[in-house]
């Protein structure tokens, strides 16, 4: 099976979101290279939010590029077989910590974004990722810091798109 089938497949087990999930299925189905940054009309990413459950915190990256604290994640990669494996490929190089295990369910949310030209849109798919227990973050060359942040501290630091993927996977894991 293909990244893009794969895509295909978990975006139509995705049960949330369900106007963006059209979108995100219309695009796979109209470019078959949508898995890819080489797609100029947009392409999916795959990123993931790493959580500390024991201390409720999140590990958000200083993006070097966007100057924003946001989950890790980016492209997606041909060596990527799943947008999960994507998803956990990113987090575990950009935050430095091995040993990360994705929620179960699948995606947590999706995050539909404007970027600068050749392309113009990331549909991303939004992951979380539990780090295991003592796990200490290492910062990457695509980061210009690394900083764990208390729940109720993301409000002051990040935009709307990280403080839904906060809420959205704190409900999971306490469902």
């Amino acid at each position: 099976m293909s990244l893009h089938d794969d895509a295909v497949l978990v975006l139509k087990g995705y049960e949330d979101q369900e106007e963006l999930t059209r979108i995100y299925l219309d695009h796979l189905a109209a470019h078959p290279d949508g898995m890819w940054k080489s797609c100029e009309s947009g392409h999916l990413t795959a990123s993931a939010l790493v959580i500390d459950h024991a201390r409720g915190r999140v590990l958000l990256t200083l993006h070097k590029k966007l100057r924003m604290w946001l989950q890790m994640g980016g492209h997606c990669e041909p060596q990527d077989a799943t947008l999960a494996d994507a998803a956990l490929r990113e987090a575990t190089e950009e935050s430095g910590i091995s040993g990360l295990t994705l929620l179960p369910g699948g995606p947590v949310t999706l995050d539909r974004h404007p970027i600068p030209a050749p392309c113009h849109w990331h549909l991303d798919v939004q992951y979380a990722a539990l780090a295991p227990a003592g796990a200490v973050a290492e910062i990457s060359e695509e980061s210009l810091d690394l900083r764990w942040f208390a729940h109720d501290e993301v409000a002051d630091v990040s935009d709307a798109s990280v403080l839904r993927l906060v809420a959205a996977a704190r409900a999971r894991l306490e469902a």
